[in-house]
């Protein structure tokens, strides 16, 4: 599920052996509006307008499976997923889509080599910091949620300073989740409801979900619960992704990995979304 998560036109050869990276420099960025990758697309005729959901959110999952066959590491696999999440942000840019919500590495992800989690934590950090005037340009405000103390320190300042230069930005909203998990969200945000029963702020009897959700991570957006969850790699599961927020959400499933997700793809999950009746638990 690790990714390299912000939005970045950073073109990667799936076929071949790409040079080492190295944490300490980041990817080269390049701003482009040729045609090509960050062009501005118009709607697709297949899809409705007044249809789109506000809020999309996707679990990018398959990157060592799709390095592994072509002799690559799974840091290679993090690095091709770069292609695909620039091209899903720029799109949501294009179509109307307010939010977009990726699982860049759940609090299980931790566990994993310490030597692939300090890579992708480098990785993380150094790509921030040279995405910054590609977001700012596109009018993309970033937002992380999640345990970050658990992350490093300067992998933290670089991640308040990216949501402090973002954060009047209006043409999309994206939010990524590092060292997130859905229990832990609503755990965290339970405490907080009692610290507030503590203080005397709030009644037990006045509890509702209401100001449960003002405690969750997702309070930092507008429309804090996704109308579309998409994950790739064939897998049917969550992984403990937004667990409240996905009460109602429409759930696809691609078995596509992550970096082989293109357009095409994220059109049919859309039109998927679009043809599905949503009751919300009533009867229509």
């Amino acid at each position: 599920m690790f990714s390299t998560t912000l939005p970045l036109p950073l073109l990667i050869n799936r076929y071949h052996p790409l040079p080492s990276p190295s944490p300490t420099a980041p990817p080269r960025v390049t701003l482009r509006d040729d045609g090509t990758l960050l062009a501005k697309e118009s709607l697709p005729p297949e899809l409705v307008a007044e249809l789109m959901p506000n809020h999309v959110a996707v679990i990018m999952d398959g990157h060592g499976r799709w390095a592994k066959p072509r002799g690559l590491a799974a840091t290679e696999g993090h690095r091709a997923g770069v292609e695909s999440l620039t091209r899903m942000v720029m799109l949501c840019c294009s179509w109307g889509i307010e939010v977009l919500t990726v699982f860049a590495c759940s609090t299980e992800n931790l566990a994993r080599p310490k030597k692939e989690v300090d890579f992708f934590m480098r990785l993380f950090e150094t790509t921030a910091k040279s995405s910054m005037e590609c977001m700012q340009m596109k009018g993309i405000r970033v937002c992380v949620i999640g345990d970050l103390s658990k992350v490093p320190e300067s992998l933290q300042r670089t991640v308040a300073r990216v949501e402090d230069v973002t954060k009047d930005n209006k043409k999309l909203q994206l939010i990524v989740a590092l060292n997130y998990g859905g229990k832990y969200d609503v755990v965290q945000a339970c405490k907080r409801v009692a610290m507030k029963v503590k203080d005397g702020a709030v009644d037990v009897e006045d509890i509702n979900e209401s100001i449960i959700e003002k405690e969750l991570e997702t309070k930092c957006t507008e429309f804090p619960n996704p109308g579309l969850l998409i994950r790739t790699s064939g897998e049917l599961r969550v992984s403990n992704f937004l667990l409240w927020q996905l009460a109602y959400t429409e759930l696809y499933f691609s078995p596509k990995f992550w970096p082989d997700f293109g357009k095409d793809d994220f059109v049919d999950a859309l039109r998927s979304f679009q043809h599905r009746q949503r009751r919300f638990g009533g009867r229509h």
